[in-house]
């Protein structure tokens, strides 16, 4: 067995951790417009003294819990001010008290705190030798089982011990852009490989256009002559494509990338990210996850250097399909690289010319380990190493256990296996095996430091911890 390190910390789900959502009664019914039109003429016939009153009560309770209360009610205020009977001005504390009958809190870790991956931070000063500041993003469950993504921050000693960042009591949700303007050629070139798709239904909309631009359109009946699978299409890209922007001057650990499309409306499930360097010499954070609306599952990317300003993409092509893609953090011999698991038990891989445009794939090794004859996958982007890239992946066996272990595949012909583990990485112990979902262990991306591997890992779909690996004692193991 090789000899691994488990970290003493753990992340656990905080129900306390909550946001603020839009909500809107009876949404969904027929009787929705008119159920808030009521709502809002029951507000508006308070007295001053009420609203007053009222709204003390309100705040006093809320305001702890929201860094921004008082910001969010008035948004939500904007979002049904079109509804007040015309002509009427209402103070600003009404207003707000009328944001706060459409607000709801939701518990983004009601249920669970899992399936991170790990990026070297983009601020590497003020460490001491040997240490290294790392960003984790995390998939948080709450009411719904819907998913989103939150991130924490800390520090990897030159040992290899793993130190977080005070994690502050407040969440965040990163606001939708509705401004996000698009190239309506880029776009066009995207969806070219789209089978039976007419590109020409983006002909009516302008050269750079906003989803605004887009709903404009679709109300002057300008898409009506194209076929109705074009049309639908081009609202899921309307749809899952758009900007956020978090709170820049929050903490890291604050900002909560909630779903803002109908496509992901039940999740953004088990992001991995990447540190990315581009041709240029640039690096950027990309990261690819699964977009759930309740029926189906859809690949898409996300896409930031800051942490701050994220971009949500869709990725087209033929092989865009099952889940767990997970990106090479460089070009290989000019080719965009993805491991990735189409058909539900293969680990593949797939190249491309375009980081959006995936075609074809290959499978790189089908299920043959004992421990893991039901699924391969990946947990992660691969490492480059100087023996080739380290592709940690995971494996399903007996009882749906769930267990980590690595390959590695070639450094300039990435498709081709070298070396592998005859054995588990990490097996479910004791500790670990209780929870959501028994008996998995599970990570989204590692991170090498200081001659050791440090894998940030999900125990049963609940909770988050570390282990570190010493690298040499992994090659040492593999079978190449």
């Amino acid at each position: 067995m090789i000899e691994t390190t488990r970290s003493t910390t753990i992340l656990k789900a905080d129900p306390t951790r909550v946001i603020l959502l839009f909500y809107s009664p009876g949404l969904g019914a027929s009787t929705t417009i008119a159920r808030v039109e009521k709502l809002i003429h029951r507000v508006l016939a308070l007295s001053e003294d009420t609203v007053e009153t009222l709204y003390k009560k309100m705040y006093s309770e809320f305001h702890h819990r929201h860094v921004h209360l008082e910001a969010a009610l008035h948004n939500f205020y904007l979002r049904i001010h079109h509804l007040l009977p015309q002509g009427v001005e209402i103070s600003e504390k009404r207003q707000h008290l009328l944001g706060a009958h459409f607000a709801k809190e939701y518990s983004i870790q009601a249920a669970a705190l899992f399936n991170p991956s790990i990026v070297p931070h983009p601020n590497q000063g003020s460490l001491a030798r040997g240490e290294r500041r790392f960003i984790i993003s995390l998939r948080s469950v709450g009411e719904g089982h819907i998913s989103s993504i939150e991130f924490r921050s800390g520090i990897i000693s030159g040992e290899g011990i793993v130190t977080l960042d005070e994690i502050t009591p407040f969440s965040t949700r990163a606001e939708k852009d509705p401004l996000t303007r698009f190239e309506k050629d880029k776009i066009k070139e995207r969806t070219a490989i789209v089978s039976n798709f007419d590109n020409a239904i983006f002909d009516p909309l302008p050269e750079h256009f906003s989803y605004q631009d887009y709903v404009l359109a679709d109300e002057e009946g300008r898409f009506e002559d194209y076929d109705i699978s074009a049309q639908k299409f081009l609202f899921e890209i309307m749809d899952t494509n758009y900007n956020v922007v978090a709170d820049g001057m929050s903490p890291l650990c604050e900002r909560v990338i909630f779903p803002s499309a109908r496509g992901e409306s039940k999740g953004m499930e088990d992001v991995r990210f990447v540190e990315f360097t581009h041709d240029s010499g640039k690096k950027e954070y990309i990261g690819t996850y699964t977009a759930y609306d309740g029926h189906k599952i859809t690949p898409q990317m996300i896409l930031t250097e800051d942490f701050v300003h994220f971009r949500i993409r869709t990725m087209f092509g033929r092989a865009v399909s099952d889940k767990g893609f997970a990106l090479f953090p460089e070009k290989v011999n000019g080719k965009y690289l993805m491991a990735a698991r189409q058909g539900g038990e293969d680990l593949t891989i797939m190249e491309s010319d375009d980081l959006f445009n995936w075609d074809s794939y290959e499978i790189m090794v089908s299920p043959e380990h004992p421990w893991g004859l039901v699924q391969q996958g990946n947990c992660g982007s691969p490492l480059k190493t100087e023996k080739g890239w380290l592709l940690i992946t995971h494996a399903v066996g007996p009882i749906r256990q769930y267990v980590i272990s690595a390959i590695l595949l070639d450094l300039d012909q990435p498709k081709n296996v070298i070396g592998q583990l005859k054995e588990p990485l990490i097996s479910p112990n004791e500790n670990e095996r209780e929870g959501y979902v028994p008996n998995v262990v599970y990570s989204c991306g590692s991170i090498i430091h200081n001659g050791n591997l440090i894998i940030p890992y999900a125990m049963s779909d609940s909770a988050t911890s570390f282990v570190t690996i010493s690298l040499a004692s992994i090659f040492e193991k593999m079978e190449i």
